[in-house]
């Protein structure tokens, strides 16, 4: 290529970066004139560090995760901590199985060695919520993971805990921010090589102990669970959970079990997506298994698959939230407690907290969020948080994130419990819509392209919003307008129908892909109408209601 501004850049970048391997990618793009646009995309942008971190595609140039992107975030992360006043704190470090995340790993210990901090180097693969346990555990100023949790295989992320195992918050972020751009060369920065110690090798038998003090259920009833770790790293730390609290019978899907960064047998190694839990149901299935149980790939979310009369389907995250609320605010210690759930999330567990007496706050989506939902009423700690992209908090005083393995080990107890009593989660289920009303959510997006589209849609819902949503009247609240701390940038269209079915739509751009959401909740109570419609009845109009205002929202 001939000499030109995204060639100096390239060549400046080939010079200062760390790594040979990237070195040699940028060097193969320089010499093919075809490849010029990937080229110029590498350089086009730099990876933002946001309130979750870095996460992009694994590849060299600024505008990808790789070594000398990983080495300078973790040089300006170990600044913002010497700036306030955290130099040579103790810093948690775990990474993923996926492609790039031993060497990120290994930049980001010897990076934060070399500023003085006290590095606890995880060994092997951890999950995510392993880190931010430990982050918590051992009182660390900071806690680092390497993941991309459920992105496509192509991707990779560093995702940071600030004191207490949370994710950090605005301004945080943008002061690492800033500090990256202050970094100097990045071969001039520091590296020191770290070993692990005995704090990192007891950190999983902490973790394990803890969780085996979840409420697990009647122990004198066998209960045979379905388990797949979709190709991450939590299989073998969930199977020694499992284990620890008395479920000795699960049943892995074998050929998702062991970490593959490739994702080989799902098109996206998300829990949620249509497809990605086939082998995990046919397991089930065919193993006469009681429950199924998905993790995602760094085992942060949680999915759940249940027999039904009709046979086995997939729970939402709100049908979880409702079952994993009720549970384990009846097993809770007595006195006031807090539960919280996210602005698009159902409102099953909401109801169901408040008719326990719990504290029920809504939050911004987002753990960074969720985990900050007692901060103001210390005297009602936090019991439960939850949202309905299957993310799950059971044990807040030891994770404050969402944990999929302390979360499968709580819903295995609940399917015990049942198994027990000769129950069904179905039945469960039906026991809190007829003390709360049937409560159907749904979601779907809009995939967009520019800024300037996300901007029009919005834009265009403020200022000519929709009068009704399948046939009910809605009302619009601008959550942009909002002066407390729930304001940002979404808008919910709420209504009741003449026969008392309430309507609530939220819609909002995604924060990490191109898409605009719409999360629908529909609410058919048992009141005036209970006693001539039969529970079948109501989560039939329920579901019908639903799918019109989904069709409504994106014909």
């Amino acid at each position: 290529m001939t000499s030109s501004p995204l060639s100096e850049a390239a060549r400046a970048w080939i010079d200062d970066d760390p790594d040979p391997v990237s070195r040699a990618q940028l060097g193969a793009l320089l010499d093919d004139p075809s490849r010029c646009d990937d080229l110029a995309e590498r350089f086009s942008d730099t990876l933002h560090f946001g309130t979750a971190g870095l996460r992009g595609v694994v590849r060299a140039g600024p505008n990808g995760m790789n070594v000398a992107t990983v080495t300078r975030a973790t040089a300006a992360v170990g600044a913002w901590l010497t700036a306030h006043e955290n130099i040579g704190g103790t810093v948690v470090v775990g990474r993923d199985a996926r492609h790039g995340s031993a060497a990120f790993f290994t930049a980001t210990t010897e990076v934060l060695a070399a500023l003085g901090f006290d590095v606890v180097a995880l060994p092997g693969v951890a999950p995510t919520p392993l880190v931010a346990f430990a982050t918590r555990r051992l009182d660390a100023v900071a806690g680092i993971q390497i993941t991309a949790s459920h992105n496509p295989a192509a991707d990779n992320g560093y995702k940071l805990y600030g004191r207490g195992g949370r994710q950090i918050v605005s301004p945080d972020d943008a002061e690492i921010e800033a500090l990256m751009r202050d970094v100097g060369p990045t071969k001039d920065i520091g590296r020191v090589t770290v070993s692990v110690d005995a704090r990192a090798a007891a950190v999983r038998d902490d973790y394990l102990a803890r969780i085996a003090e979840l409420p697990t259920g009647s122990p004198a009833t066998p209960l045979r669970i379905a388990l797949t770790a979709m190709h991450g790293v939590g299989g073998t730390l969930a199977v020694d959970a499992l284990c620890r609290a008395g479920f000795d019978d699960v049943r892995v899907v074998a050929t998702q079990f062991e970490p593959d960064p490739d994702f080989p047998t799902v098109g996206f190694p998300n829990p949620e997506e249509p497809g990605a839990t086939d082998l995990l149901l046919e397991t089930a299935i065919r193993t006469g298994s009681d429950v199924a149980i998905a993790l995602d790939p760094d085992a942060d979310r949680m999915a759940v698959g249940i027999p039904t009369a009709s046979g086995w389907r997939m729970l939402t995250g709100d049908e979880t939230g409702g079952l994993l609320c009720a549970y384990l605010l009846r097993h809770a210690p007595a006195g006031p407690k807090t539960v919280a759930s996210s602005i698009v999330s159902g409102m099953l567990a909401a109801a169901t907290a408040e008719s326990a007496g719990a504290t029920s706050v809504r939050t911004l989506t987002g753990f960074k969020w969720l985990s900050r939902a007692d901060d103001d009423c210390p005297d009602a700690p936090l019991r439960y948080a939850y949202e309905e992209a299957i993310g799950h908090c059971v044990d807040p005083a030891a994770v404050r994130d969402k944990d999929g393995i302390s979360a499968a080990v709580v819903m295995s107890s609940i399917a015990r419990q049942c198994k027990s009593d000769g129950e069904t989660i179905v039945g469960l289920l039906d026991d809190l819509y007829r003390a709360h009303g049937v409560h159907h959510t749904a979601a779907t997006s809009r995939r967009l392209t520019t800024p300037a589209e996300f901007d029009a849609v919005m834009t265009s819902l403020r200022r000519d919003p929709p009068s009704s949503i399948a046939g009910i009247d809605v009302d619009i609240e601008d959550f942009a307008s909002r002066g407390d701390g729930l304001r940002t940038d979404a808008i919910a269209l709420t209504g009741t129908s003449d026969d008392g079915a309430r309507l609530r739509v939220m819609v909002r751009p995604s924060g990490t892909e191109p898409k605009i959401k719409y999360y629908v909740e529909t609410i058919v109570g048992l009141g005036r109408y209970g006693h001539t419609q039969t529970l079948e009845e109501h989560k039939q109009r329920a579901a019908r209601l639903a799918d019109a205002a989904l069709a409504d929202l994106i014909r």
